[in-house]
């Protein structure tokens, strides 16, 4: 049974560090939240144009610089050009609809570089500091068990599965970004923290059963038991509770539209992730740590 521990485990290991190489190598695709520029999705009510066509004529208006264009839907279209004023989004508008026919607008954002740079810098703050103030709760919260086990095992644990559980979802949309120009968005940093709150959620449930099955032991005998105990006591939970949330996912995932998919996709891969990493990353590392102060 243990050796499945560890099997697993450095199978999260190679995904993990392939993730890694993956956003070291090609980087995330940035969208106009990060980077600045505008995006526009039209809806045509004909005959939807080629998203080249529809390019080549956009950037033969003023004003407008090195567009792209992707469908999105069945009849809808989002553009992504540079940072425009309004009188050239209204002048793009009136041009589009006077070539292709009526054309209802379904969202214009328009950002500039520094608010872009801004964003980035504070996306990052907040995942670090995130990282840390659950470190400390967990900490906090198993200080019981310091005589049994340090509570700082526990963060480390915690603070690993997490890394596995976002390093994870960077690396897919690294690659999707890289073969099929998926960006990431403000949306994304989203779907991260709320990632990271999951996830910690569910390893707090399998220590906090940990804890009760250490102090009622009271030692660290046959530790290794006791983690695959608890694991076993709250897996039902886990496993429901998971499910019930990746079948509301998909659902969003398949019929929310093109501005939220790729919101739940991060969910999907990292709310899945979160209830493999307390049982495969976490559990593991707290047995190794507890041979470890022995």
């Amino acid at each position: 049974m243990y050796s499945v521990y560890k099997i697993m485990f450095f199978l999260s290991l190679a995904l993990t560090i392939a993730a890694a190489v993956a956003v070291a190598i090609f980087g995330l695709r940035l969208g106009v939240d990060f980077k600045g520029g505008s995006v526009l999705e039209l809806s045509f009510a004909e005959d939807r144009p080629a998203a080249g066509d529809l390019v080549k004529f956009i950037d033969g208006l003023a004003g407008v610089n090195n567009p792209a264009a992707s469908p999105a839907g069945d009849k809808s279209v989002i553009v992504r050009l540079n940072e425009v004023d309004e009188p050239t989004h209204q002048k793009i508008l009136e041009a589009v609809s006077q070539k292709y026919g009526r054309v209802t607008e379904n969202r214009f954002d328009s950002v500039g570089p520094t608010v872009g740079d801004e964003l980035k810098r504070k996306s990052l703050t907040a995942i670090v500091v995130l990282l840390f103030a659950i470190a400390a709760y967990i900490a906090f919260v198993f200080r019981k068990l310091a005589k049994v086990l340090s509570p700082w095992a526990m963060s480390l644990a915690t603070v690993a599965a997490l890394l596995h559980d976002i390093i994870i979802p960077i690396g897919v949309f690294a690659l999707l970004g890289r073969y099929l120009g998926i960006e990431i968005s403000a949306v994304f940093v989203a779907a991260i923290l709320t990632i990271l709150g999951y996830s910690v959620s569910d390893s707090v449930v399998v220590f906090d059963r940990v804890r009760e099955n250490v102090l009622r032991l009271g030692s660290r005998d046959k530790f290794d038991l006791v983690v695959h105990q608890s694991i076993m006591q709250t897996l039902s939970r886990s496993l429901n509770t998971t499910f019930t949330t990746l079948l509301s996912l998909i659902a969003i995932y398949l019929f929310g539209g093109e501005t939220v998919k790729y919101f739940a996709l991060a969910l999907i891969i990292g709310i899945f992730l979160g209830a493999y990493s307390s049982i495969f990353v976490a559990a593991p590392i707290l047995t190794w740590w507890s041979g470890r102060g022995r």
